[in-house]
Parts: C-alpha cells; sequence; structure tokens
C-alpha cells in the first residue's frame, strides 16, 4: 500500500513510552523466574491497542512504526558533550525490559526501528514530515514535550496515559507559545533532565513572556541590550553563545537518512503464532486470551517453569541453614582475607558490616569488619581491639593477632569499590561513611533496611533485630551484655576478639539472609521503583551531605541561651501573677494544682499518681479559657529552644570540622520524610519568632554564602491536584496567595480588604485539613471557642467539596487494601485503620495525609538525587534537608547559577513519572545565615 492523501501514520514514541509505562504501572515479575516485565506488558497493550483500534487515539492508522532510541550518544554529544550527562542510571528491574520491548513490537508485526547517531524523536521528526509531504496526516503517540514543536499542519500527539489529543492549543497550554515558537522557548529554559542549560534564570514562563514581546528568539537576541530587568538584560547579553547552543540542541532534526521507507510501515496482520508464543512467554494470561479471541486462534496454556530462587520466596531457604555463631570464622592474617576476598570476586556480591567505637560517624573509630558470603558463611575480621583498661595516657595494648587497619583496608578497597560486585548492608549509609573517612567509595550497594522500608512502610520498625526475628525467626545475639552499662560501659574495642567474633560477623549473616529473602519479594509487593529511584540512590547524597556538616555559631548559641533564660524569667513573673503565686512553672504536679484547684479550671483530670494532666494537648484546651495556660505553653517552648538547641547543639560542634554533622534516617517517617538526629534539624520550630532565631546561628564559611531553595506550599499544590478541586489548582496557576484565596472564599471578605487575622485562620484551616485536623485540633491552634473552629472547618468543606470527597475516598480505599499509596507508587500501611476507641480517628488522619506528605516526600527525594550531578562544576554543596527546604553553601560567584540550577531541578522533579496538574514553585534565599536565606 503505498502511502499518500489518506494515509494516517501512527508514530509510537518507544523510549519514552517505556519509561512511563515503567514508572506509572505496578512492577510485574514473571512467576517463573522472577523476570521485571510490567512495562512490556503496559507496551503490548499500547500496541494492540493501536492495531486493533482499541481506544487510544481519535484515529485509525494506514501506517504504523514504533521508534526507539538506538543508544544514549547521538550527534548532540559531539555538540555539547554534557547532553543528558545528568541522566540516571537505568533502575535495575527496567534494563532487561528494553529489549523485550522491540522483541514485542516485531511479534506483533510493526515496524520496530532506530538508528545509531540519532534519536528517537529525530526519526520521528523525519517520518513526521515525510508524512505531511506526501499528503497523508501523522499523529505522535507520546507525551513527550519536547516532540510538541512538530505539532501543526496535519501533525497531532495522542498521550495515551490520559487518553488525551494534543493539538496546538495544549502546546499553547504547555509552553505559553505556539509549536513554531516552541525551540525558541526550550532554547531559553533550557532542561535540566537533558542538561541543556539555556539562560540561566529563566524559566518557562518568563521564557514565553520574551518569545511573545519580541516574536522569535533572534529578534529577543538582537534586541537584548532594550530589556528594562538588568538580570534579564545580562543573561541575554554574555550568554549569547550558550543560547544558541541549546537551541541547536532542542532543535529535531527532520533529515535523518531514514532506511524504511513510508510504504514499508502499512498496517499488518500479526502473525498469530509468533505473537501467540511471545506473548506466552512472558506469562500475560489476560492480554493472550483477550488477543487469541480477536485473531480466532486457541490461547497457548501458559505452565509455570519451576521457581528459581530469585523468584522463590527466599526466607525459607535461608532458615534451613542454622545459625551457628561458634562457626564464624575470625581473619587474623592478611592471607586468609585474600581468600575471602577470591570467594567474593568468583561470586559477584557479599554483605559487609563495620563495627566501631561510636554511632557518629564522624567521630566513630573503625574496630573491625565482618563478611558474609552465604548464610552460615561469615567471619570478623579484628582490627584494633585492645586490653580492657587504658594506661595513663588514655591508651591500651592492642590484641595479637590482628591484621594492622591500612593493610586490611588496602587488601579490602578493591572489592568494596568494584563496579561489577555488590555491596549488601543494613543502613549501609553508616558504614559507607566510615570506609569514606578511610577514603573507600562502597559501591554499587544494596540495603535490607531500605528494602524493608519500601515494603513494609507502616507496619513494623526496619532495624535488623526486629527484621531478623520477624522474617527469619532469628533473635540475633544482643550489643547490651557485650557493652554492658552504666559505669561500667565500654567501648567495642574493648570485648573480645572470640565474643566479638561471634556478634559482628551473625550480622552480616543475618543482613545476607535477609537480603535473600527481601530482594525477589520487592517486585511482588511492586515497589521495586520505590526502592531503586527513591530509597537506594538517596543514600550517598545523604552521606555526602552529613559529611560536608554546616557552621554553627558557638558565640551565637550562647547568647541566645542566655536571651531565652531570660524571657522564661518574665514569663514566669507573669505566671505567679496571674496564678496570685509563685511556684515552680516546670513542675506538672504544681501546675496542675494552680490550674484545676486554685483557678478552678474545667477538665481536670488525675493519673494513677494522683496528678493533674497538664500535657500540650489539655494546655491548648485551656488557653481558650484562660490566659495563664498559653503563657505555660510559651515558657515551655522557650525552655524546650534553649534546652534542645541553643545549649545542646554547642556540644554537637565537632571539634575537628568546626561543624554540626546531622545525621539523616530514611525510614524515620512512614510517610518517606526524612527524619534528623544528633542534632535533630527538622523540628527547630519557624512559626515563632524565636524559633526563627536559631537559624542566625547556622552560618556560611567565608567567602561563601548559605543558599535556601523552598518548595511553596507544595502538599497543598498536591492536595489540589490529587483531590481535583478546580478552585485551588486555578489559584496556583494564576498566583494568588492561596490563604487569601481560600479567607475570600470561606468568609466572603474581598481579596482587596483581607486583614491578617482572617488570612491566618484561612492558613491555619488549610494546612490543618492536609493532616484531618477536628474542630478540637483547630481550636487549640487558634486558641477559639471549640463550636467556632468547628464551624469554620464545615464551611471548609462546603465551598470545597473535592476535599471531603478525597479523604472519603481515601479512607475508603486504605480499609479495603490496609494501604494508601503516593503518587509514585510508595506504599504506607494503615494495619490500625478499621480500629475503635481512640487510636481510630489518629489512624484516618494518618491515611488521610499520607498520600499528600509522602508525595511531597517522593518528589524532594528525586530533586536531591538528581542535584549533586547538575552542581557537580559548581563550588556548591548540598548540606541540609528539612521537610520541603534544601541549603546550600556556594561561593559568592556561583550563587545565581545554583539557584537557577537546583531550582530547575526541583520545580521540574515531579517529571517524567508524575505530572502535576498545578506548578510546583520553588522559593529561593540567599544570606550569611540560614535565618537571613530563609
Amino acid at each position: 500500500m503505498t502511502f499518500g492523501k489518506g494515509s494516517h501514520l501512527h508514530l509510537i514514541d518507544g523510549s519514552a513510552f517505556i519509561f512511563r509505562a515503567y514508572h506509572a504501572l505496578p512492577p510485574l515479575t514473571r512467576k517463573s523466574d522472577g523476570l521485571p516485565v510490567g512495562a512490556v506488558q503496559g507496551f503490548c497493550n499500547l500496541i494492540w491497542n493501536e492495531i486493533s483500534g482499541g481506544p487510544t487515539t481519535k484515529s485509525t492508522p494506514t501506517h504504523i512504526a514504533v521508534i526507539f532510541d538506538a543508544s544514549s550518544i547521538t550527534f548532540r554529544n559531539e555538540i555539547y558533550p554534557e547532553y543528558k550527562a545528568n541522566r540516571p542510571e537505568l533502575p535495575e528491574d527496567l534494563r532487561p525490559q528494553f529489549p523485550l520491548t522491540r522483541e514485542a513490537t516485531r511479534a506483533f508485526n510493526v515496524a520496530c526501528i532506530e538508528q545509531q547517531g540519532f534519536e528517537a524523536d529525530d526519526i520521528i521528526a523525519t517520518y513526521a514530515r515525510l508524512a505531511t509531504e506526501a499528503g497523508g496526516t501523522c499523529t505522535i503517540i507520546s507525551s513527550d514535550k519536547d516532540l510538541m514543536q512538530l505539532v501543526g499542519n496535519g501533525v497531532d500527539m495522542f498521550d495515551p496515559m490520559k487518553n488525551k489529543v494534543l493539538g496546538v492549543d495544549e502546546v499553547f497550554e504547555k509552553f505559553g507559545v505556539g509549536p513554531d515558537r516552541v525551540v525558541d522557548v526550550q532554547s531559553l529554559a533550557g532542561d535540566s533532565v537533558d542538561n541543556v542549560p539555556g539562560a540561566p534564570g529563566i524559566g518557562l514562563k518568563t521564557a514565553a513572556l520574551l518569545i511573545n514581546e519580541y516574536g522569535d528568539l533572534d529578534t529577543l537576541l538582537a534586541r537584548a541590550g532594550e530589556i528594562k530587568q538588568p538580570k534579564r538584560r545580562e543573561v541575554l547579553t554574555e550568554k549569547v553563545d550558550q543560547i544558541r547552543l541549546s537551541r541547536e540542541l532542542v532543535t529535531l532534526r527532520r533529515d535523518v537518512p531514514v532506511e524504511d521507507a513510508l510504504a514499508d510501515l502499512v498496517c499488518k496482520r500479526p502473525d498469530a503464532g509468533a505473537l501467540m508464543d511471545f506473548l506466552s512467554r512472558m506469562e500475560f494470561r489476560t492480554l493472550t486470551r483477550r488477543i487469541s479471541d480477536k485473531l480466532g486462534v486457541e490461547a497457548p496454556a501458559i505452565t509455570e517453569a519451576p521457581a528459581t530462587p530469585a523468584a522463590a520466596e527466599a526466607a525459607p531457604v535461608a532458615e534451613q541453614i542454622p545459625f551457628e555463631p561458634e562457626k564464624y570464622a575470625c581473619v587474623r592474617d592478611l592471607e586468609t582475607l585474600l581468600g575471602w576476598i577470591d570467594r567474593i570476586r568468583d561470586q559477584g556480591f557479599f554483605a559487609v558490616d563495620t563495627e566501631t567505637t561510636s554511632l557518629d560517624e564522624m567521630r566513630a573509630e573503625l574496630v573491625g569488619i565482618s563478611l558474609a558470603t552465604a548464610p552460615g558463611e561469615a567471619c570478623y575480621i579484628p582490627l584494633i581491639h585492645s586490653e580492657g583498661s587504658d594506661d595513663l595516657f588514655g591508651s591500651a595494648k592492642l590484641l595479637e593477632g590482628q591484621i594492622p587497619a591500612e593493610a586490611a583496608l588496602a587488601a579490602l578497597k578493591p572489592v568494596l569499590e568494584d563496579d561489577s560486585i555488590l555491596k549488601i548492608g543494613q543502613n549501609i549509609k553508616y558504614d559507607a561513611k566510615i570506609f569514606a573517612r578511610r577514603g573507600i567509595k562502597v559501591a554499587p550497594f544494596d540495603d535490607t533496611m531500605l528494602m524493608s522500608y519500601a515494603m513494609f512502610s507502616g507496619l513494623h520498625n526496619h532495624g535488623m533485630d526486629e527484621l531478623s526475628e520477624t522474617y527469619l525467626g532469628h533473635k540475633p545475639i544482643p550489643i547490651k551484655p557485650l557493652l554492658g552499662s552504666g559505669k561500667s560501659a565500654r567501648t567495642f574495642d574493648k570485648v573480645g576478639i572470640e565474643d566479638a567474633t561471634k556478634y559482628a560477623a551473625e550480622d552480616a549473616d543475618i543482613t545476607l539472609r535477609l537480603w535473600q529473602a527481601f530482594r525477589p519479594r520487592l517486585h511482588r509487593e511492586r515497589v521495586t521503583t520505590v526502592y531503586e529511584t527513591l530509597e537506594r540512590p538517596l543514600v550517598p547524597v545523604l552521606a555526602q551531605m552529613e559529611m560536608h556538616g554546616i557552621t554553627v555559631d558557638r558565640q551565637v548559641l550562647s547568647r541566645m541561651s542566655s536571651a531565652f533564660a531570660q524571657s522564661m524569667a518574665g514569663l514566669e513573673a507573669e505566671i505567679h501573677e496571674m496564678a496570685g503565686e509563685t511556684f515552680n512553672v516546670g513542675s506538672p504536679k504544681q501546675l496542675g494544682e494552680i490550674l484545676f484547684d486554685k483557678l478552678s479550671l474545667p477538665g481536670g483530670q488525675k493519673g494513677k499518681n494522683g496528678a493533674y494532666s497538664t500535657g500540650a494537648d489539655i494546655l491548648e484546651d485551656l488557653a481558650t479559657e484562660h490566659e495563664l495556660p498559653g503563657k505555660v505553653l510559651d515558657w515551655r517552648q522557650l525552655s524546650k529552644l534553649k534546652s534542645t538547641y541553643t545549649d545542646a547543639l554547642q556540644n554537637h560542634i565537632n571539634p575537628e570540622t568546626g561543624r554540626v554533622h546531622t545525621s539523616y534516617a530514611q525510614t524515620g517517617a512512614n510517610t518517606g520524610r526524612l527524619a534528623s538526629t544528633d542534632p535533630n534539624l527538622q523540628n527547630i520550630p519557624v512559626r515563632t519568632e524565636e524559633g526563627r532565631r536559631i537559624r542566625e546561628a547556622f552560618v556560611a564559611a567565608e567567602g561563601k554564602k548559605l543558599v535556601s531553595l523552598d518548595y511553596s506550599q507544595i502538599e497543598l499544590r498536591i492536595l489540589a491536584h490529587i483531590a481535583e478541586i478546580p478552585a485551588l489548582k486555578q489559584a496556583f496557576r494564576d498566583g494568588l496567595d492561596i490563604h487569601a484565596m481560600t479567607a475570600s472564599e470561606m468568609f466572603g471578605v474581598p481579596l482587596d480588604e483581607m486583614t491578617p487575622e482572617v488570612r491566618r485562620r484561612a492558613k491555619a484551616i488549610n494546612f490543618g485539613v492536609i493532616y484531618g485536623i477536628s474542630g478540637f485540633g483547630l481550636a487549640r491552634n487558634l486558641r477559639i471557642p471549640r463550636d467556632q473552629a468547628q464551624a469554620f472547618i464545615d464551611t471548609y468543606f462546603q465551598r470545597f467539596p473535592g476535599i471531603k470527597d478525597y479523604m472519603d475516598k481515601t479512607i475508603s480505599f486504605a480499609k479495603e487494601h490496609k494501604y494508601v499509596e503516593t503518587l509514585f507508587g510508595r506504599r504506607i500501611h494503615t494495619p490500625e485503620i478499621g480500629a475503635k476507641g481512640p487510636s481510630a480517628g489518629f489512624a484516618r488522619r494518618g491515611a488521610i495525609n499520607a498520600p499528600i506528605q509522602g508525595t511531597a516526600a517522593d518528589i524532594i527525594r528525586r530533586a536531591m538525587v538528581r542535584i549533586p550531578a547538575a552542581i557537580a562544576d559548581l563550588p556548591a554543596k548540598m548540606l541540609l534537608q528539612v521537610h520541603d527546604e534544601l541549603v546550600f553553601e556556594v561561593e559568592e560567584s556561583a550563587v545565581e547559577e545554583t539557584i537557577a540550577r537546583v531550582k530547575a531541578i526541583m520545580e521540574g522533579a515531579a517529571a517524567p513519572a508524575v505530572e502535576i496538574d498545578v506548578p510546583l514553585i520553588v522559593d529561593a534565599g540567599v544570606g550569611m545565615t540560614w535565618a537571613e536565606a530563609h
């Protein structure tokens, strides 16, 4: 069949679709051998719908082809070697699916096209041109924004994930210009995902504004000197070459010397035998039956081969070999260690664990290393075990029979750094930092703690002891009897080598067995993507941040402590005056007597010890009735700031670096939020002036600035997207003050008459609703009567009914499935969702909030994973993450460039896995202190 007038060509962007299917669909493995095939199944469904006239497009093709990327290197890399340099490695379970999609294309009897030196987009652009020049039309099956420059004049696009046609109007909605000016906008805005530099500091909106004002890119660059805004003028005049280079990178080639003629792409009926053979090998039962019925052939019987260890439940296999600590090896000489290293090289993976003198990785000494190569086959390498007591100079004689630490590390370094050998750890970030301080970079690795977190978040903790008892049925040797407690406590280097060997080698053995149990289960639990893209890649990023640390000014903290003490004294005087007598404000017993006996405030309840309860929730309720409880809450807040931060932070300053090195726990919250410990920098209050002052003590090093980039109201934006609330989505798109808009909607107050008090109440409701707040809770937050607070919430739900619908649907889903999910597939289990009594409300609020907070956490994790490569050539370091905020230390000359790059990554972090309906906005600040920058 020739191609001409009336012909309609469908070009499927195969490479992009595989990624979309992988991220959008749940993981799937072939039952017979555990091979990942989820993206392949999604791909097959698309192809079948295309050739069978299924519900994928508005038009039926006469000709069809699937276009793939032949390799990651194209002519663009010759122009700009850094092009796509930021792209992360393919997820481990996606890599084997690429060749299968090509095999699938051929099994469906569809043209499968790729060409060395060119991207799939260039081939698509060329065929689209050829199709329209021949008098036909073309539909590109993709949602890739880079292809939108091709739309128009007989070419449109179709997003099969959203079942949506993308025409000229949709292009304008995306870029703010027509298809003919998309390249101009992209040349200015750049692309952090593909590492297209663009014009620093100019985003899509500004780029569209400039192109619409000046007509095209060349005119804009020629007249750049006329631009009134100094920064824009400077960028457009100084970065001309970079902008023109970007245009060359984003412009699609339409002259690729393609080998297949249009006529060769005619739609053909699949060869039933070849197609059935492929689908049955993939074990796609439902799809096989559906297609065989349509083709009028008998569906082949799909039998599962005996499961391999990789696909079977591995825990019982590991359990068959008993734990026998007395059989673990103690490696006391280099020759024996080299034998273990040879065994590791032969099999390509091993478990590793370190024993140290401290939980603080920045101060800990490495005492010994344990290795495991198979269940029951583990060893311990003692390095600096010493006699039990120190001499007068604080040192002790090393025990005999230990390899010198430098020699042991030199022998282990090659396998710890070998890309072909997998290192397995439990909380491997700790061990990686211990090795990093000794010049060893541990990679690649798996982490059993993070595997457990990806699969079982919300069900239990993820420490090794609990995992061992739960999944291996084994109670590990406890550490406390070895180290002692109180005055008799000792560090691990004082433990005898024989006892140390049993304890340490068992840790490595347990870790290996957990890995055997967890690794295949990730696919079955459908969380491989979460582990591979959100958890594991974040480990080296966090480790580097923790090792950088941040400078804290001891003198500022000391002055703050004194100021807080004075303020506390002033509050105490006010409290005593209100009470009519002096008493110890810090004593719950004395406070209870004042509140409930002397002042006769309502709600007094005595506990088992005979004293009244005076917890924060009690005082917050009472603060709506009397001023004294509110003053006590203020006093407690200052007391906590003083003891937890201005006093304690001084003890956390590392004497060697002069900086504070917090530790981030990836498993610290069920939703995916990071937790910060030793010291905790996540909970520094920012809603009070005193709390914000704590950040004044965090300072930049000489010649540098602190830069803070913070998502603006990200959880509200995600709520607007998930709950499909048109008013909120439009407000965010229009850049309105969302709290003022909410207040106006709720209370009928025009925006130009908005008072700070009304806005503050709306803000409290906006954020409170995300956490499923009750009338009681809102009353406490605003210190208003409960009936008034409940009326506010009722009005809120009336104005935004989509939020109540979201809550009801989420709770219903949680009750049915016992978990909820983020937009990126993270599962948060909700085992208490069906509970009754006091815990019921807590479980429901947690289920409502988890998809929102978890999605926000996933987005910033995706950003953090991409940022190090993006700023690798800049004098900038990422130091802190505080929920929705990232803090950097940057040389003054690189501040603007760092902000531009990081902001682009953060605002685009959800893509390509998820497209949020509202823009993600990042605010940037710069200062000598964290307080100035935020």
